[in-house]
């Protein structure tokens, strides 16, 4: 039945061309079905699981988009890029377009980062001479490291919600996984990508400064710095809290768990942004009103996809599939965190979504979580997450959103974007694997 369910989901995505959303539906329904549910029950069921989703994943989801946009709309990204790339050297310049989409990518969503940086890296290639490739693999690898690695991303919030990690810890491993994931995938290899893939600097982006415009008014670099680590500092306290004083009823420890809520953590964010940001944007209501406003159209379709794949995990939770496989998968003799990966990874390569593929491996390995402690469990997200990100091609949106941004063939988008997102999987797994025998 799970095997069934799951090719179902692949068909529609793939074949079919049907909206996740809807796959993820049809296919859990098909599972409960096959697996010998009622009907009423297997619905039931969905739709618990869809509202326990959303209800713990669709908040963070709603308050990360408000932020990201709030932080593109106000400059306040830009000064980021500006700030650390007016003294960078040709050598160090890769080095710093890593770290920058690593800092852009962190609060924000994949596709909203990638629009934002793609005309940053057109126009530091631009004026630096450097190849268009030195400049892009090390932005992207950044970005797509803090996407499939590091909360308040889709998948990692789902994974951590469906396997019951502890947010803070794994916030704090990703980071700590991503690094050399970044650098690896980013930086080292934009030499071996600049080589293979030689393009021109695509004639796009003419930027305000090019058009006698400038944003009379910006936050500024240490504020917006501020401002994007405030929910990640909030979090890591609560998970360092936890760990020095385990059970504390201490008035400081019930403030400290509070703050460092995941939701509580954003929404704060949000308020400050709404003052550092909007306001040293010189924002009035209307403009931060607006900002939010257009923020939450485009992940409407994120929520779906979210929700829906935390409603397939209650079907295979409620049927008993989750537990057969975790039976199956613990009998192999394999490392749970491989199985993790590979489970993740096969679903990514036939769905071409990461979002999809983090969410569905998540919902199989859940019932492997018993008995795990809080770092054991995290480094569960983390394996998924790696996974998910492996081999990105043709059936993959961003896949294409590279190609068509920056002017590549196929056949270039594979040397260049495909092989990154393999470096990043697979470096990931090795750091998860790494960490793993120390905790």
């Amino acid at each position: 039945a799970a095997v069934i369910g799951i090719a179902i989901i692949v068909v529609l995505i793939t074949w079919l061309k049907v909206h996740p959303f809807l796959a993820l539906m049809m296919g859990a329904i098909a599972t409960g079905i096959i697996a010998g549910f009622e009907p009423g029950k297997t619905i039931v069921s969905f739709t618990t699981g869809f509202g326990a989703t959303m209800g713990g994943v669709g908040i963070l989801i709603a308050l990360g988009a408000i932020y990201g946009k709030l932080l593109a709309d106000s400059g306040g990204a830009d000064r980021i890029v500006d700030t650390l790339v007016a003294r960078a050297t040709p050598r160090s310049l890769p080095w710093i377009m890593g770290f920058i989409g690593a800092i852009i990518g962190l609060p924000m969503f994949f596709e909203v980062g990638l629009v934002l940086l793609v005309p940053v890296i057109i126009l530091v290639a631009r004026r630096s001479g450097l190849p268009l490739m030195k400049i892009a693999i090390p932005a992207l690898a950044g970005l797509s490291a803090m996407h499939g690695l590091v909360p308040p991303h889709p998948g990692p919030l789902a994974a951590i919600d469906i396997l019951g990690a502890n947010l803070g810890i794994t916030l704090a491993l990703g980071v700590l996984v991503a690094i050399p994931a970044v650098i690896v995938a980013g930086p080292l290899f934009s030499g071996l990508a600049a080589r293979w893939v030689r393009v021109p600097v695509p004639d796009l982006f003419v930027t305000a400064e090019d058009e006698g415009e400038q944003q009379t008014r910006r936050p500024s670099f240490a504020a917006t710095l501020a401002s994007i680590l405030l929910p990640v500092v909030l979090m890591l306290a609560r998970a360092i809290a936890d760990i020095i004083a385990p059970g504390s009823t201490a008035p400081a420890k019930a403030v400290i768990d509070f703050l460092g809520t995941p939701a509580v953590a954003l929404l704060i964010a949000v308020i400050v942004g709404f003052f550092v940001l909007g306001g040293g944007a010189g924002f009035g209501r209307d403009e931060i009103a607006k900002s939010v406003g257009s923020s939450l159209g485009p992940i409407a379709g994120i929520l779906l996809i979210v929700g829906a794949g935390g409603g397939f995990k209650q079907v295979l939770v409620d049927t008993g599939i989750g537990d057969v496989i975790a039976n199956l998968i613990a009998e192999s003799g394999l490392s749970i965190l491989f199985l993790a990966w590979l489970v993740a990874a096969v679903i990514r390569v036939a769905t071409g979504s990461a979002t999809v593929a983090t969410i569905t491996a998540a919902g199989i390995l859940q019932p492997l979580t018993v008995g795990l402690d809080p770092a054991m469990s995290a480094l569960l997200v983390l394996a998924i997450g790696s996974g998910s990100v492996f081999l990105s091609h043709v059936n993959d949106a961003g896949f294409w959103l590279i190609k068509e941004y920056f002017g590549l063939s196929i056949p270039q988008t594979l040397k260049s974007w495909t092989v990154l997102e393999c470096l990043i999987s697979v470096v990931g797994l090795l750091g998860v694997l790494a960490v793993s025998v120390f905790v």
